[in-house]
């Protein structure tokens, strides 16, 4: 869910927008050369998925920006800013002959193949959006509220939601590609692609993912929009002003609604949802363990521990 973004300074703009749509090209293409290496030559695998991550680690590095001072998530910020490190290192690991690390670099290849074409497609981009929006737009009327629904003046698409107060005062908000979950679909997709598990299990792991991230990004949308509408969190409006640099009070409902309770529940939510996909599909065990590794140093056997039922 969007409003219009500050902009950012100087040459910042075109570092946080244009360069990294250039840039998310050139890793996808150095994981899919990792991902086509790994059977025929490792050695030069590691070496170009070593180059690969390290790439994806400048990609998050530049994004950062847009994410903390544009968007004014911190969240978003702070993990992307922490993803800049997790990268390189992944780089490094998978370099020094840490392979179950192909695993993960496959799942990034398959999930840019995923993600890029509603990213740079301009036609795919905004039938998403716009199924979305129709969707976002039923649910809000099924609860009784009477927005306007219309064109959003930012991107063109059917996906502008707009609320009035009492005071004639217009509450503005519009759906972009990061509303349809599309991205959370993505990570899923790409880690069940990347895993080597009977085909049966792998499509019943990735229909039950897209089901749940598709029906929690409605009701996402649908609690953002009219959460904003309705002014419903318009609490520590000094302070939060104050940290976020909006110039109007009436934006810290929809930053509470949108950068912190559904930024921080999605995360809750994509957890459980791995969860139920692993206990199907437990080949994502050795993603998860890699992932611990990097974070925290440490080694952890998650096959052990976790009791996987038939169908292996």
């Amino acid at each position: 869910m969007g409003v219009v973004p500050a902009a950012l300074p100087g040459p910042l703009p075109w570092l946080t927008t244009t360069f990294p749509d250039y840039l998310v090209w050139v890793v996808i293409a150095a994981f899919v050369a990792t991902a086509a290496l790994e059977r025929y030559d490792r050695e030069l695998a590691r070496a170009v998925g070593a180059g690969a991550w390290t790439l994806f680690g400048l990609f998050w590095g530049v994004l950062f920006p847009r994410f903390a001072f544009e968007m004014r998530s911190f969240i978003e910020g702070t993990l992307s800013l922490v993803a800049v490190p997790l990268c390189v290192y992944a780089g490094y690991q998978l370099y020094s002959g840490r392979d179950s690390l192909f695993v993960l670099s496959r799942g990034v290849a398959a999930m840019g193949l995923i993600y890029v074409p509603f990213l740079t497609v301009e036609p795919l981009r905004e039938w998403l959006v716009e199924l979305v929006s129709v969707q976002t737009n039923a649910v809000i009327q099924l609860l009784g509220y009477d927005p306007v629904f219309t064109i959003a003046k930012e991107n063109g698409y059917h996906s502008a939601f707009i609320f009035t107060d009492s005071t004639g005062h217009e509450y503005y908000t519009y759906l972009v590609l990061a509303c349809t979950g599309i991205g959370s679909m993505s990570i899923f997709g790409g880690l069940i692609a990347a895993v080597r598990a009977p085909l049966r299990r792998k499509l019943r792991g990735f229909a039950l993912a897209i089901v749940i991230i598709w029906v929690l990004n409605v009701v996402r949308n649908v609690f953002i929009a009219v959460a904003f509408g309705n002014q419903w969190f318009q609490f520590f409006v000094g302070p939060v002003t104050s940290l976020t640099g909006y110039t109007d009070p009436r934006m810290v409902s929809f930053f509470i609604a949108d950068r912190v309770l559904s930024q921080l529940l999605a995360v809750v939510a994509l957890v459980f949802i791995l969860w139920l996909v692993v206990r199907d599909l437990p080949e994502l065990l050795t993603v998860i363990e890699d992932v611990i590794y990097l974070v925290s140093g440490r080694e952890y056997d998650l096959h052990r521990s976790i009791r996987a039922d038939g169908g292996r």
